[in-house]
């Protein structure tokens, strides 16, 4: 006879409970670690590649090229990763992107730029673009999946704060401290250890969902349902258009801004590194601040406002106190923190678009990823107009722009009969969805 020992499950430790309430499931919470060194490597260059390929002798026309064909590959990778994490599984595509990211980023600085090659850099820099977005989007979806709907909004904020803490903070701060001692191209080389070692940690600590074995069939269906959603859905393709909008002026200011800041306003390397830096650490808490302040005034008023129009206001206010007062280190930071502070304020639209569609939202989330992917592309085209135009006339263009969105973002709202149809058990939909655009519990 077999005596039957009742097994108790093992209690939830108080800092595992901790991560749950806000939105980080344990599975999955060294992903957040993983994607914040990889995009530490990522974003290594983005204050600096621009003015270094100036000095190496690279035309204003030439960089842009460089920056848009990366861009509308970027673009594209971003769409896919949403519909081919659901097919594949997020982790394949996350590795996928990891390993593009190093072969392409290695002939880049070899062939590439040590050779001042601008054809091979121009395809190697372009194909590189596959990796981040399969890397990082790929996660974004593995944590709409991995999350209860009640947390949702507070799990994507993490998502972004982690990203953008390794995007453009880390990156930067180290960037401007080695620069002066290894210099530029040695600062390149280095971001491939990052890179490595947020790889392996997927590799080694993260699994794939369990799931049921995905059919070609339905690998095909799950990539067209993501372009088909927006005919069905309009609301999520305007919340695309608002999420392109978001951060364009961010990767159009990559292209030219550096540079002007430096070669023809006066900041010197490290003070812009400073500036750029801290901007972005504004943002990463602003990542996370947007989120709660959401539950408190609705998603769709935080996005339109403090997004919309606060970058609409900073964006107009980082060209102009510096061209008009000069190098002035202090007013710039203030301005650039504001600044920062308003681009993460459109981060509800990760838990507002999936949410208006609850039955596809890897679609949606591929929607928004497309959105993300072409504001890279669409930036550093609006850049190639400060030849034509000027750079005043370019800040001009971006800053409309925001204007554009804040009228578009009162268009994610839901009506009242759609609300009620989405909170019917029936359907099971998930979260509540209010008419302000706000979730009733996140």
């Amino acid at each position: 006879m077999v005596s039957m020992v009742s097994i108790t499950p093992p209690r939830e430790g108080g800092f595992a409970r901790l991560l749950r309430t806000q939105g980080i499931s344990r599975p999955i919470a060294w992903g957040f670690v993983a994607v914040t060194l990889f995009m530490v490597g990522d974003g290594i260059e983005a204050g600096f590649l621009s003015p270094y390929l100036d000095s190496l002798g690279f035309t204003e026309g030439s960089v842009a090229l460089l920056f848009a064909v990366y861009g509308i590959v970027v673009a594209a990778a971003a769409w896919l990763s949403g519909a081919l994490a659901e097919a594949w599984g997020p982790k394949r595509v996350m590795m996928l992107g990891f390993g593009i990211w190093v072969v392409f980023e290695v002939v880049f600085l070899l062939l590439g730029v040590m050779q001042q090659n601008f054809t091979v850099m121009l395809i190697a820099f372009g194909i590189r673009g596959l990796g981040y977005p399969m890397f990082s989007y790929g996660f974004l979806v593995w944590v709409t999946m991995d999350t209860d709907e009640a947390v949702m909004g507070r799990a994507v904020g993490w998502y972004w704060f982690f990203s953008t803490l390794g995007l453009g903070v880390i990156s930067s701060y180290f960037a401007g401290a080695v620069i002066p001692v290894i210099g530029e191209l040695a600062t390149l080389w280095l971001s491939l250890a990052f890179i490595a070692v947020g790889g392996i940690m997927v590799a080694v600590l993260l699994r794939n969902p369990v799931r049921e074995p995905i059919t070609v069939a339905a690998s095909v269906r799950g990539v067209v349902s993501s372009i088909t959603i927006v005919k069905s859905n309009p609301r999520v393709g305007f919340g695309g258009v608002v999420r392109l909008i978001n951060t364009l002026s961010f990767y159009a200011f990559v292209v030219f801004l550096s540079t002007y800041m430096v070669r023809d306003i006066g900041f010197t390397q490290t003070q812009w590194q400073v500036i750029w830096g801290t901007m972005l650490a504004a943002n990463v808490a602003a990542n996370l601040i947007s989120g709660y302040l959401s539950d408190w005034i609705g998603r769709v008023n935080v996005i339109a406002w403090a997004g919309g129009i606060g970058c609409f206001a900073t964006v107009l206010g980082l060209y102009y106190v510096p061209t008009v007062l000069g190098p002035v280190f202090g007013l710039t930071l203030v301005i650039a923190i504001l600044y920062g502070l308003a681009l993460g304020m459109f981060v509800p639209l990760s838990a507002v678009v999936p949410l208006l569609a609850p039955m596809h939202k890897a679609a949606a989330v591929a929607i928004l990823n497309l959105g993300a992917g072409l504001s890279q592309f669409i930036g550093p085209v609006i850049a190639g107009l400060v030849g034509p135009i000027g750079v005043g006339g370019t800040v001009w263009v971006i800053a409309v722009m925001y204007l554009v969105g804040f009228g578009l973002t009162f268009l994610l709202k839901k009506p009242a009969d759609e609300v009620e149809r989405d909170t019917d058990p029936a359907r099971a939909s998930g979260v509540a969805i209010e008419p302000d655009g706000r979730g009733a519990v996140a």
